[in-house]
């Protein structure tokens, strides 16, 4: 763990879910299946684990919740029991005193960088989100976040992207907005500030093949998004991993576009596309429960459900791409991790 150098880690490209909270039918942290859940993502090969971040549900962080911590423990608790070692990333959120105190929770379990929601700054200026951005990266590496507003992210142009791209401390961004025009901004500021060191993560769910075949070259460079830190790798995880490898470095073939669009397909069955996302944590956790890794559905927010017509989209999806699923796998070793 001391010698692990996490950064050529990440620039190597890793495949990285975004962990989900296992709950009981009262809603309290479901222990056994919280660490089943981890260990079902080691075992599929991932690089590392995202925790405490939107699939987690950031309600965790409520006083009268207060699952924040205890969630990230189970998680290092189970990364330390690896065979390798992982990449450790932890969700940080809000204001710049609970963002700062969050990176040093971070810090002192272990974590290597906070993934940097900047949803709690709706109304900051520019200048207030770099200084945000600046004080956190004080205390732990961070990764940008760009978020899609319909989730609890905001428009972010190419101008903050630009400064944010000049701070030290961040190693990796997440590009999440599902906006092709957005992710551009990021990849052209990242390659314009000469950050070669950064590295390029997608988060948008509707595009991760394309995001991984496509070359974006600017002011004389090419750079690839080379990693996924993904909820929707938190399901069907095993073949997440193989999907990675299968583009890594790959020309853009008619075979891997069709594959695409398929893994797209089933996000927005998963996600709850046609309803806002409504339905996006509720969707990921029918696929665990149809597996057996989760008891239920129940969020944190008993609003939180899956949207009328979901559940026969997943039905759909999972009859339509079989090829997808991994659910042989984990048939062979839940038990084991649910021990």
């Amino acid at each position: 763990m001391n010698n692990f150098d996490f950064r050529s880690s990440l620039q190597h490209g890793l495949a990285i879910p975004a962990h989900p909270l296992a709950l009981t039918a009262q809603r309290k942290l479901d222990e056994r299946r919280q660490r089943a859940l981890a260990r079902y993502y080691i075992a599929a090969g991932v690089g590392g684990l995202a925790v405490g971040v939107h699939t987690t549900q950031f309600a965790i962080r409520d006083p009268q919740v207060g699952l924040f911590k205890p969630v990230l423990e189970l998680a290092k608790e189970e990364m330390d029991r690896a065979a390798k070692p992982l990449v450790r990333i932890g969700g940080i959120c809000g204001v710049t005193a609970q963002a700062t105190a969050e990176a040093e929770m971070l810090h002192d379990l272990g974590y290597h960088a906070g993934l940097l929601s900047l949803g709690a700054l709706r109304t900051a200026t520019e200048d207030e989100l770099i200084a945000h951005c600046r004080a956190v990266a004080d205390v732990l590496p961070i990764v940008g976040f760009y978020l899609q507003p319909s989730v609890g992210g905001r428009v972010l142009p190419y101008s903050f992207w630009r400064r944010f791209a000049e701070i030290e401390n961040v190693v990796a961004i997440k590009m999440a907005p599902f906006n092709r025009y957005q992710t551009i901004d990021v990849v052209r500021a990242v390659i314009e500030a000469g950050r070669d060191d950064i590295t390029l993560y997608t988060g948008n769910d509707d595009s991760i093949v394309t995001d991984f075949l496509t070359p974006f070259r600017f002011a004389g460079k090419e750079r690839r998004i080379i990693g996924g830190l993904l909820g929707h790798w938190s399901v069907w995880t095993q073949r997440a991993v193989q999907l990675l490898e299968q583009c890594r470095n790959a020309e853009a073939t008619s075979e891997l576009l069709r594959l695409g669009i398929e893994v797209t397909d089933s996000n927005a069955a998963f996600f709850d596309a046609a309803n806002a996302f409504h339905g996006c944590i509720a969707g990921l956790h029918e696929v665990l429960r149809r597996q057996g890794l989760l008891e239920g559905l129940w969020c944190l927010d008993e609003n939180e459900s899956l949207s009328p017509g979901q559940l026969e989209e997943i039905d759909r999806v999972y009859a339509a791409y079989p090829h997808l699923n991994d659910d042989a796998f984990v048939e062979t070793h839940r038990d084991e991790w649910l021990r």
